[in-house]
């Protein structure tokens, strides 16, 4: 079959696609309004984000698409496609397949509206004493970031909702509990007026990591209000080219979108912490517009779904549009363990399970995937260190490549460096940590049987 002939008939496959969508429109027709066809959907009742109305186009079986004749069976979607317009003679690859038959503008206002709905604008009010040569008076002040709804009940109108360390630090205010503001307000998309403030509580974070959870109790705003917990995406599926959209408060003037693309996947940046102590961070960069005020924002991707929490920024004049944001597992994962082990307990910091080693990538290399059309970085991750008092003592060797661990039942593949480190804020007392490696010629299972108390430490 010829080139001509395939761009055929995955142009007619995508019609009747399509088609079987906006047959049943009657109120848009003539296509006046300039929806998309998930939107068409949407409007028609179909109760679901835009992967599951993708999924819902595959047919009833969902088989391989040998039998798609009779409406029931075979894949529609565009990896389907491909794998067809392969089998009937094009040699490109994926991403060759997109820009030669399929290549149109995204939209993404879908994902930006339903990111609008979890997000929220952080104001926290302060009072700090000055000091002159006629004495020392108090002033008022106030700072103000943003933050995203993590967990949401809106028959209780109670809330968690993740933000930055740094939005709520100011240890100059008078009003605060070691250096946390007393008097948080969150103000809900849509509701950015004086009367509209939910009172928010400090239920703890991590200077470190720069991520606070604040917590919001009974509040009717919530209960009456469209507004929606994230919906999280693993940020190790991050892919350099892909949407990046940042949702915040930006320069306080309230909750905005900028668009941009995945820059780094992952690299890590030294700033001055919330107490002014230089730290390091690992984060995703992007270039979408990252202003004053987006900190504690989330970072979305183009389904909408949570890829990073916003935090710095590069300023220079030499330098434009270089954001960063803390990865969404990171992010999440301290979350977690805050709300863990700080929500109903008299304390504000979390632990996180050390296994005292060091890590090094002994090898890096770059593999494309032509199917999917995605390159990423895959390292050979090389134990270099062992604590003699660590829980890795007589477990793990200086020289072992570790390839995978398994938490509890959940296993995870060890392909970049810094993946293990992440996932140990997964560990909870008692769990089997197992790992896969190489040790020297022999691939070998070795466990730590029970993750002890005493491994696990106190994260400023």
């Amino acid at each position: 079959m010829n080139k001509k002939s395939v761009k055929y008939i995955v142009v007619c496959m995508l019609v009747v696609l399509v088609c079987a969508v906006l047959v049943a429109c009657d109120n848009n027709s003539d296509g006046k309004d300039g929806l998309s066809a998930y939107e068409l959907a949407c409007r028609q009742g179909f109760d679901g984000t835009l992967d599951e109305w993708l999924a819902s186009l595959k047919g009833e079986d969902g088989s391989d698409g040998t039998n798609g004749a009779d409406g029931k069976d075979g894949e529609t979607d565009v990896n389907a496609l491909y794998a067809f317009a392969k089998q009937n003679g094009f040699s490109g690859t994926y991403s060759d397949f997109l820009k030669e038959y399929l290549t149109m503008e995204a939209d993404n206002s879908a994902a930006a509206n339903e990111a609008l709905l979890s997000s929220v604008k952080v104001v926290c009010s302060f009072t700090y004493k000055v000091s002159s040569w006629s004495g020392t008076t108090e002033k008022s002040g106030s700072s103000s970031g943003s933050g995203v709804i993590y967990k949401l009940n809106k028959q209780t109108g109670d809330a968690y909702i993740v933000t930055n360390y740094h939005v709520v630090y100011e240890p100059s205010a008078i009003n605060s509990t070691d250096g946390i503001i007393d008097d948080i307000s969150v103000y809900l998309y849509g509701s950015d007026l004086p009367d509209a403030a939910i009172s928010a509580k400090f239920l703890g974070g991590s200077s470190t990591y720069d991520i606070a959870v604040l917590k919001v109790e009974g509040s009717e705003m919530l209960k009456q209000s469209s507004s929606r917990a994230v919906r999280v995406r693993n940020s190790d599926d991050l892919v350099v080219g892909s949407t990046a959209l940042a949702v915040g408060n930006a320069a306080g003037l309230g909750i905005s979108v900028t668009q941009g693309v995945i820059s780094v996947d992952s690299e890590v940046i030294t700033v001055k912490d919330a107490s002014n102590n230089t730290s390091s961070h690992r984060v995703v960069r992007v270039d979408a517009a990252i202003n004053s005020g987006n900190s504690g924002g989330g970072l979305f991707n183009a389904d909408g779904e949570l890829i990073g929490i916003v935090n710095a920024k590069t300023s220079s004049t030499s330098i434009e549009n270089m954001g960063y944001a803390i990865p969404s597992n990171i992010a999440i994962s301290v979350a977690d363990r805050i709300i863990s082990d700080c929500d109903g307990e008299n304390v504000k910091s979390v632990k996180k399970y050390t296994l005292g080693i060091e890590l090094t990538a002994s090898s890096s290399k770059a593999v494309y995937d032509s199917d999917k059309g995605v390159t990423r970085i895959v390292e050979t991750v090389t134990v270099s260190g062992v604590g003699e008092t660590s829980a890795s003592k007589d477990v793990l060797l200086v020289g072992d490549i570790i390839k995978s661990v398994t938490i509890g039942s959940d296993k995870f593949d060890i392909e970049r460096s810094f993946a293990l480190a992440d996932y140990m804020w997964r560990v909870n007392a008692g769990d089997r940590i197992t790992f896969e490696i190489v040790r020297g010629e022999q691939t070998k299972v070795v466990s730590i049987n029970s993750a002890d108390e005493a491994h696990f430490a106190s994260v400023a």
